[in-house]
């Protein structure tokens, strides 16, 4: 079970990857869980993108009753 602060992360990393603070705890449990996943850019940047288990586990959260 994800904490707010780490789903609150997963949806930041999905709306405004450029935005996320890559020392983030919260980063560490997501990829721990494969949720996000890092990229290297050709520039040296590391980029966050959700995975498809992050994705569907936006999808099933966000889900409206």
């Amino acid at each position: 079970m994800l904490s707010p602060h780490e789903f609150a992360t997963l949806m930041l990393v999905k709306s405004s990857p450029d935005q996320i603070d890559m020392g983030r705890e919260e980063l560490d449990t997501l990829l721990e869980q494969q949720l996000v996943a890092l990229e290297s850019l050709a520039t040296g940047a590391r980029f966050a993108h959700v995975t498809d288990e992050g994705e569907s586990l936006l999808q099933a959260m966000t889900r409206k009753r």
